[in-house]
């Protein structure tokens, strides 16, 4: 079995490594530092957690123990994508080089360019960067990058969905070609073998695992959540229910979000539950995001809730569990996301909730790892309703609809009748008792009777309806319908007139 001795390391890096507590080298530093001694440019491939950072850490330490830097002109360069990763990388270097009289310079956002500025006027050998900030200091003209000799790009795919290809292809031509580069990635998308192809000389390919796959040591499910995009106080209880299932097998854990405003939310919700949690994500402050990340490494904090901020390369020891409350949009991502458990030959806990609407990601997801990921089933659910039976009548619920949606009269007297059970009888059946016209309608009935078997004999009613034929009957004496004899003389009369004229 191969150890760090036998990997001609420099013997001060070799006493850090001990210190530290490691002998036996991973697969991909195993591959990867003889080569990188040897000063071949170097491609490396494995999936997260396997200990990449070392693989450039400790040969960039070896080869850098002779020589000077000199001001604003660092003599190697480590591109990282996000600021925690970039933070986690200084602080590897600052274990394995203890014992060197090697400086660095973190150049990251958040942070008071006046104090970087002052770390690089006195010369750095290391220069661990974010591409953003280290291409803000360059145009400020705080930064010469002509000297540098070793160039790392680590996690290269984040950089790629992170949209910094354009830049690192930019810190390519600001650097010398002579450089040696060495580049590392957990999976292999066309834009980033393109990189390699055209920026590294017939380099070195450790490829110690299928690019997107995942620990063995990670039990994975999915629990197919039939939820909606607005029931999020559902997911929540959901996220609940799944943690406390775990039991005390759920020491600590990790919840990744899509969007920042869930983040804040789950985190929320979380709290209110008496679970201890804290959001991290871009939006935050630099000194608040490493404050919360430091409490969760050192058990002070149970649970981080984040976005794919977290998701690439940061080292915390000891999670046991990965809960996605999203279904990431990229299928590589979820690689990421679950990588933060299970790492040193650990066993980890990875489960994800699955809506409808992301069932698509889903399926992508498991194309891309080859595997169907076991369902789980949820936990809490609550039991299916019981059908009624047969004998029950299911229109005794209607009655309160038609209460509660109208309260005209028309309608309740509807209701009323119906929750009465009383059948409502007919117009002609109803008593008459109470009708102030009822002998009107009485006398009504025979006239329109001999009306429909008479209509010459018969004088016709008038349009206004049976209601008018009642006013004029007993108001204003007998109806007139035509211009017979019982015409008044002044129509008589008008007419004549008209006639006359």
């Amino acid at each position: 079995m191969t150890k760090f001795s036998d990997l001609n390391l420099d013997k001060k890096v070799l006493k850090a490594v001990e210190e530290t507590g490691y002998e036996t080298p991973t697969p991909i530093q195993a591959g990867a530092i003889p080569p990188a001694l040897e000063g071949r440019d170097v491609l490396g491939i494995a999936q997260t957690g396997t200990g990449k950072t070392a693989s450039f850490t400790l040969p960039m330490i070896s080869m850098l123990k002779r020589g000077r830097a000199r001001a604003r002109m660092p003599r190697s360069l480590v591109l990282a994508p996000t600021r925690e990763l970039a933070a986690q990388v200084a602080e590897n270097f600052d274990a394995y080089a203890k014992h060197t009289k090697l400086t660095k310079a973190l150049l990251i956002g958040g942070v008071s360019f006046k104090e970087q500025d002052a770390l690089i006027d006195r010369g750095v050998d290391v220069l661990i960067a974010t591409p953003g900030r280290l291409l803000d200091h360059f145009e400020r003209g705080k930064l010469i990058l002509s000297d540098v000799k070793i160039m790392v790009i680590d996690e290269a795919d984040r950089m790629l969905d992170m949209g910094f290809i354009p830049d690192i292809e930019r810190i390519f031509g600001l650097t010398p070609f002579t450089r040696q580069t060495l580049f590392f990635s957990a999976t292999m998308a066309p834009e980033i073998e393109r990189i390699t192809n055209t920026f590294l000389s017939n380099p070195a390919k450790i490829e110690v695992a299928r690019a997107a796959t995942t620990s063995e040591n990670i039990k994975q499910g999915v629990v197919m959540f039939k939820g909606g995009a607005k029931n999020a106080a559902d997911k929540h209880r959901l996220l609940r229910d799944l943690i406390k299932s775990e039991g005390d097998e759920c020491r600590n854990g990790i919840i990744f979000c899509n969007r920042k405003i869930d983040v804040d939310a789950v985190a929320k919700s979380m709290t209110k539950a008496g679970l201890d949690a804290s959001p991290i994500h871009g939006d935050l402050d630099q000194s608040h995001r490493m404050k919360t990340l430091a409490g969760f490494r050192d058990g002070t904090l149970r649970f981080l809730v984040a976005s794919d901020v977290a998701a690439r390369g940061l080292d915390i020891p000891n999670v046991s569990h990965v809960f996605n409350y999203d279904v990431p949009s990229h299928a590589e991502d979820y690689v990421h996301r679950i990588g933060r458990t299970g790492r040193a030959g650990k066993k980890g806990t990875a489960i994800m909730i699955c809506v409808p609407r992301d069932e698509k990601n889903f399926d992508d997801i498991e194309r891309l790892v080859e595997m169907t990921i076991p369902r789980v089933e949820m936990p809490g659910a609550p039991a299916p309703k019981a059908e009624p039976k047969s004998d029950e009548a299911p229109s005794e619920e209607k009655p309160k609809r038609t209460r509660t949606r109208g309260g005209r009269g028309r309608k309740s007297d509807a209701a009323k009748t119906e929750e009465t059970a009383v059948e409502t009888p007919k117009i002609e059946d109803a008593p008459k008792q109470d009708a102030p016209n009822a002998e009107a309608e009485k006398a009504d009935a025979p006239k329109a009777e001999n009306t429909r078997q008479e209509p010459s004999d018969k004088p016709k009613r008038s349009r206004g309806g049976r209601n008018r034929g009642k006013r004029d009957n007993n108001d204003r004496g007998p109806q007139i319908v035509g211009m017979g004899d019982d015409a008044p003389d002044f129509i008589a009369k008008s007419f004549v007139e008209r006639q006359g004229s």
